[in-house]
């Protein structure tokens, strides 16, 4: 037994085209992700937002707003000073700067359009508007608690600007969601090596299943003994893809290795099991098996966000059923709930799910193939 392992181990490796698509594919991939998008773990992928440029005038004094724009000058707006409202104004005609700030007694903002810039200027004004408001009723109800309130108000806009951060408090961005997809990818991309090890046991379909088919092996050993072989070898192409994805590429994968090596694992035997169950299907040629193959990879890959990061967000929404049989996204789940959720709860129900899908797939397959019987070789 030991030999017959040995051989089909190297039998497979010896497969480049298939294992061009287990292995090498998905690190070219990541490759052009990294190149595209940049680097994960910096503040962002692609280019880094620009700072809104925005006119002040001061026409009357008002500290608490003019230490507010301070604190904002650098990281959200850019401040452009003018001496009065003519100059300023033209100069947001002309599109020198997004909007104008009046700094007075009641501050004004005003801008010249409605675009996301616009926007973000006017959700500051309001952001201070209601500051502003809640300081008036705690002076007016608590005043003892006035200069507290305004420590802390002043604090919060010394750090305002917007990040995106998880429920666990990790700062993120909408990159790492593609190479969530593309391990989800990679683990079901094992089909195409569970295809070609049932054609390779399958008499009609190769000269090396006719041997098999008359040999003394006990079938069911052969079977599992190629499974095993098919385990190991895929399981090694995830880890190989995670490891560079991980520690090379510097995508956050969080802070649990053991379970995402738990969680490859399980997309490992459910790709490796979508193989077989293919390929264990005897009245289809090896053509055929190939184009469902292509299909079992890539359609769930797409509907998990491989192609186009938003649509995992709109399959959710829209049908959270098909989410939830789509292995894929089970996967990339899997990988949010270490990474950006550090939601070990959620996290057991997608290894539940991948764990029954991959049981179901491999017990379909192993019954067509102990059926198989041939009246002639």
């Amino acid at each position: 037994m030991g030999t017959y392992l040995k051989y089909r181990f190297l039998t497979l490796v010896r497969e480049k085209s298939f294992m061009f698509w287990a292995l090498a594919f998905p690190l070219i991939l990541a490759v052009l992700f990294y190149v595209s998008f940049g680097n994960p773990a910096g503040d962002g992928m692609g280019e880094k937002m620009q700072s809104v440029p925005a006119g002040v005038v001061v026409t009357e004094e008002n500290p608490p707003f003019s230490a507010f724009l301070e604190a904002l000058d650098g990281d959200v707006i850019e401040i452009k000073e003018y001496e009065d409202s003519q100059e300023a104004f033209a100069a947001l005609r002309e599109g020198d700067v997004t909007g104008v700030f009046t700094v007075k007694e009641e501050p004004e903002l005003t801008v010249d359009g409605s675009g996301l810039a616009q926007s973000i200027l006017g959700e500051l004004m309001e952001g201070y508007e209601q500051q502003a408001y809640l300081l008036a009723r705690a002076a007016k109800d608590h005043p003892e608690g006035v200069e507290r309130a305004a420590a802390a108000a002043l604090e919060a806009s010394e750090e305002s600007g917007v990040r995106e951060v998880s429920l666990g408090g990790r700062t993120t961005n909408t990159g790492v969601q593609y190479f969530f997809a593309l391990i989800a990818f990679s683990c079901l991309s094992g089909a195409y090596l569970g295809i070609k090890t049932c054609c390779d046991g399958q008499a009609n379909l190769s000269a090396l299943g006719a041997r098999r088919s008359v040999s003394p092996m006990h079938k069911l050993k052969g079977i599992l003994a190629d499974f095993a072989v098919l385990i190991l070898l895929h399981y090694a192409n995830v880890l190989v893809l995670t490891g560079f994805i991980w520690l090379v590429l510097g995508v956050d994968l969080g802070s649990s290795p053991g379970w995402v090596l738990l969680v490859d694992l399980a997309g490992t035997l459910i790709g490796v099991g979508i193989g077989i169950l293919t390929g264990s299907i005897s009245r289809f040629s090896f053509s055929i098996k190939m184009g469902l193959c292509v299909c079992a990879t890539l359609f769930p890959s797409f509907l998990a966000g491989l192609m186009f990061g938003n649509m995992k967000y709109v399959i959710e929404t829209r049908c959270p059923v098909l989410d939830r049989i789509n292995p894929a996204a089970v996967l990339s789940d899997a990988f949010y709930c270490l990474a950006v959720y550090e939601d070990y709860d959620r996290l057991l129900e997608d290894m539940a799910i991948l764990g029954g899908m991959s049981i179901l797939c491999i017990l379909l397959a192993f019954a067509a193939v102990r059926r198989e019987q041939y009246d002639s070789i």
